[in-house]
């Protein structure tokens, strides 16, 4: 398969790429980024989503089997690049999939989008889920994507364990980055988990088995 990856030099995307080799295309930013995406094996291309126009990103993800959207602003940046990486080009990129003919994107969101936020977050983290739950609305309303929304709770760089919990709605943990890219590839695997918004963290069942009972 040929799968498009967003913000592919993040941590959960470069474990990704790995998994899928030169199955995997990789979107970064800056082209110094280029190197550490092809030493996964998959394939680099340089476009800045939050420039990029709805046309070039369709040229880039025609002939695809799938888009997965991995980008984030990460935690250093601000309330306004939350909404033009995290809802914007997530938007953009279901749109050029749309265009292109490509029906499968798999989200990567986070827990808590879609709910009341916690007491004591501050306006980043606020701007963050917001960010987030917008861009899933986005998702839902698109009959001409096969989309699944993955939310992992805290994301740790632990060996993974191929053991998650993963569900509609779990209990809030954490999760290595390793167990998110196994699962986003099980996912891949199976179009049947199209429609479903499924939270995750580490657990004691099978990645495999608790991706075939969320069909």
């Amino acid at each position: 398969m040929r799968i498009i990856i967003a913000g592919g030099h993040g941590k959960i995307a470069l474990r990704l790429a790995a998994r899928l080799k030169s199955g995997a295309v990789g979107l970064v930013r800056n082209p110094a980024h280029v190197a550490d995406v092809e030493a996964t094996g998959a394939e680099a291309v340089v476009c800045d989503l939050e420039r990029a126009s709805v046309e070039e990103v369709t040229r880039i993800v025609e002939g695809a089997d799938a888009v997965v959207f991995a980008a984030g602003a990460g935690p250093g940046s601000g309330v306004p690049r939350k909404d033009t990486v995290d809802r914007g080009a997530s938007v953009l990129m279901a749109d050029a999939a749309e265009r292109a003919g490509v029906r499968r994107f798999v989200q990567i969101s986070s827990m808590g989008a879609g709910k009341p936020l916690a007491p004591g977050r501050d306006e980043v983290w606020a701007a963050y889920i917001k960010a987030k739950t917008e861009a899933e609305e986005d998702l839902r309303a698109r009959d001409g994507l096969a989309w699944t929304i993955l939310r992992p709770g805290r994301l740790t760089d632990e060996p993974g364990t191929g053991l998650v919990w993963l569900a509609p709605e779990v209990q809030p943990g954490a999760v290595p980055r390793d167990d998110v890219a196994a699962v986003i590839v099980a996912l891949l695997d199976n179009p049947a988990t199209a429609g479903r918004t499924l939270e995750l963290v580490s657990g004691d069942t099978p990645i495999i088995d608790l991706v075939a009972s969320n069909e």
